[in-house]
């Protein structure tokens, strides 16, 4: 779809949203533009999160970090390698999780699904939408960059009648509909998750497409995948290619580019939805975890139309995720990144994907990357929040690395 007002589709609305996002560490999930103006104290992730009492809550129990994955990946019943046997065409990878959305619709379990659509204006700016038809789901496919305020339209939603709803969305917006799922009155809610590390501003990731294309309005698809490329693709007739992540201007954007709720998030792999659809565990094909037992009844509408593999776990993550240690307490404590010489780039580039983390390993690796992250910079931006925001599983996450919680960054009674 390129830039530019798009036709309207029957069954996909893009309700109004007011409001405003609350200043500081908000990723604007669109709490703060509904009703109760005190609802962001009891539901932001970056607050006061309260993973153990949410698990419960969802899941009956809390992760057991010495169970299988879910050290790494939160409570985990089954976690599978898949692809659509027929893949979803213009699917951001095979279509599962526009997929599982539509068969709640077909089957009835649902009358709307809650998603990310893009913005009229913009293909890569979020917009939330509320979809009553399978087609429709058409229209929320693929990725958006940006802060989306997704949650503002449980609001519309309940005002059109709609009692039983699936919610697709990322960790910071599930973490806040979980927390507030007891009072917004619906019968039933399906909550699919995807994972999510860097997000930045619709603004800045068109500054990063013209970093990296010469006709960037006319790219149509960006996805980071786990054979350490990025995918593009374009709506002029060119061919698509991928670009080596090494190879990608990184050092030359912003230092503000990724915000600082991304760079402290707590939760990469959205521990909280009752399934979790990604790409870091697949190997190249989708990732996912059903983790309860709505989880499976939502995977099981699908069985009929998947491919499944066996899961891949090769190489090893500890190189790579000290390198990412030392680069991220340099850079939080206001020190130039370190740069790799050109001339290595290329014979990195051609490596990685052959010696580097795969599969679950690089899920893995990911998951350590992330927590690493948020403590160090947390410590330098926020040092206050330490005991309130970083939650016990992030502590074990880093552990390994030498990174410890001092007296003052520990909540009482932990």
């Amino acid at each position: 779809m390129p830039d530019g007002p798009f036709p309207a589709v029957p069954g996909l609305t893009l309700p109004p949203i007011g409001g405003a996002a609350r200043p500081g560490l908000c990723t604007d999930c669109g709490v703060s533009r509904i009703g109760d103006g005190k609802a962001c104290g009891r539901a932001c992730q970056f607050i006061a999160p309260d993973y153990p009492a949410r698990e419960v809550e969802v899941h009956g129990r809390v992760a057991d970090p010495g169970q299988g994955e879910e050290a790494f990946f939160g409570v985990t019943r089954r976690m599978l390698r898949a692809r659509m046997t027929k893949p979803l065409p213009g699917a951001q990878w095979t279509g599962i999780t526009t997929a599982l959305a539509g068969r709640l619709l077909e089957t009835g379990a649902v009358s709307a699904v809650i998603a990310t659509a893009p913005d009229p204006e913009d293909r890569w700016k979020p917009v939330p939408a509320i979809v009553t038809e399978p087609a429709a789901l058409a229209g929320v496919r693929g990725m958006r960059m940006g802060f989306g305020p997704l949650l503002a339209a449980l609001e519309p939603a309940a005002a059109a009648g709609h009692r039983r709803i699936a919610v697709v969305g990322i960790p910071c917006q599930i973490h806040a509909l979980r927390a507030l799922e007891a009072e917004l009155g619906f019968e039933r809610i399906y909550v699919i998750g995807t994972p999510c590390s860097d997000n930045t501003t619709t603004e800045n990731f068109h500054h990063f497409l013209a970093q990296i294309d010469p006709r960037p309005e006319r790219i149509s698809y960006l996805e980071f995948r786990a054979d350490y490329r990025v995918e593009l693709r374009y709506d002029d007739g060119r061919p698509g290619r991928t670009v080596p992540f090494l190879k990608l201007p990184l050092s030359k954007l912003p230092a503000d580019f990724f915000p600082m709720t991304c760079r402290t998030c707590v939760d990469y792999t959205n521990r909280l939805a009752d399934i979790t659809v990604g790409y870091m565990g697949g190997d190249g094909d989708q990732w996912v975890i059903a983790r309860n037992a709505r989880g499976e009844e939502v995977l099981g509408l699908l069985s009929d139309a998947l491919t499944l593999t066996p899961l891949t776990d090769r190489g090893k993550r500890a190189g790579a995720v000290t390198g990412f240690l030392a680069n991220v307490a340099r850079a939080a404590g206001g020190l130039p990144l370190r740069s790799m010489p050109d001339w290595a780039r290329p014979i990195v580039a051609f490596l990685q994907p052959r010696i580097g983390p795969r599969g679950l390993e690089f899920a893995r690796a990911r998951v350590e990357m992330k927590a690493i992250e948020t403590v160090l910079h947390l410590r330098r931006a926020f040092p206050a929040r330490m005991k309130n925001m970083v939650p016990e599983h992030v502590w074990r996450l880093v552990a390994p690395y030498g990174l410890r919680p001092e007296a003052e960054e520990r909540r009482e009674g932990e």
